[in-house]
């Protein structure tokens, strides 16, 4: 699968399988291609070559009525929680139900009592959110993205703009509710404390092209590898092990550009730059 912005390719010779029941992570830098990647899989953006299957069907020929349907059966977790800011926490979950079901309105408020207390927010239910903090408002878009009782979720940076405290409770969260729910997750993220603590394989991203799919236990192994041994590996590891390790050098600061910094701001206008 491919993806291109101008003729400027964004992802190449993209090839990932997501089994059931599993949390798939998928990271990497900035504009390394993860948020595109995700936007591919639910249908916000259509691959310029390759294929999308999901659900046993080849979802880039549908049309959008027929999307529409295949998105019943996934929940979306955005980076913001992105809930309706006029709506009650409670309003908000129950908008799913009232869009895509007929059920009566008393079965949707039960429904959504027990979301709500799923994430830890049924006593909150009335307010708004101007009213709660940035951890409950990821807390509620992720009770409405379980409304429709999804088979896949899909979290956009979930630990984005918490405090490491509540960072750790929402990956807590993700954890408990695909073991509770049986849920396949695909989650996208930076943060490395969140993706060891919730994956059970990851994908790392670089420059549009997959570096490698792993287990975590693999990813751990790089990570903690000693380091006269990781002298050894190949660049693409040893690019991986300094996006894990947050290391300030390696390959990922070695290819900067070395280009003379005055050189490039005058464009060799002046006596003496080359």
């Amino acid at each position: 699968m491919a993806k291109y912005f101008d003729g400027r390719a964004v992802l190449e010779d993209i090839n990932l399988e997501v089994y059931p029941g599993e949390t798939m992570v998928i990271m990497g830098g900035s504009g390394s291609g993860k948020s595109t990647s995700l936007r591919l899989m639910i249908g916000s953006f259509k691959p310029d070559r390759g294929h999308i299957e999901m659900f046993g069907r080849e979802v880039c020929s549908l049309t959008e009525a027929e999307f529409n349907e295949v998105r019943k059966q996934f929940g979306i977790l955005f980076q913001s929680g992105a809930l309706f800011n006029s709506m009650t926490i409670a309003e908000n979950v129950a908008l799913p139900l009232q869009e895509h079901t007929n059920l009566d309105q008393e079965i949707i408020d039960i429904q959504v009592k027990i979301k709500l207390e799923l994430v830890g927010l049924r006593e909150h239910a009335d307010k708004y959110p101007s009213q709660i903090s940035g951890g409950m408002k990821k807390r509620a878009g992720l009770a409405r993205a379980l409304a429709l009782d999804p088979r896949i979720l899909f979290y956009d940076e979930p630990s984005a703009g918490l405090d490491p405290v509540t960072s750790a409770q929402i990956d807590q969260l993700i954890i408990a509710l695909t073991r509770q729910l049986g849920v396949t997750s695909v989650v996208v993220t930076h943060e490395m404390d969140s993706a060891f603590a919730i994956a059970d394989r990851m994908m790392m991203l670089d420059k549009g092209l997959i570096l490698r799919v792993e287990t975590r236990e693999w990813y751990v192994r790089l990570r903690d590898m000693p380091e006269a041994e990781a002298r050894g590996l190949p660049d693409d590891e040893r690019l991986i092990r300094q996006f894990l390790r947050g290391d300030a050098e390696g390959p990922i600061t070695e290819r900067r550009d070395p280009t003379s910094f005055t050189s490039d701001l005058l464009g060799g206008q002046f006596p003496g730059a080359r």
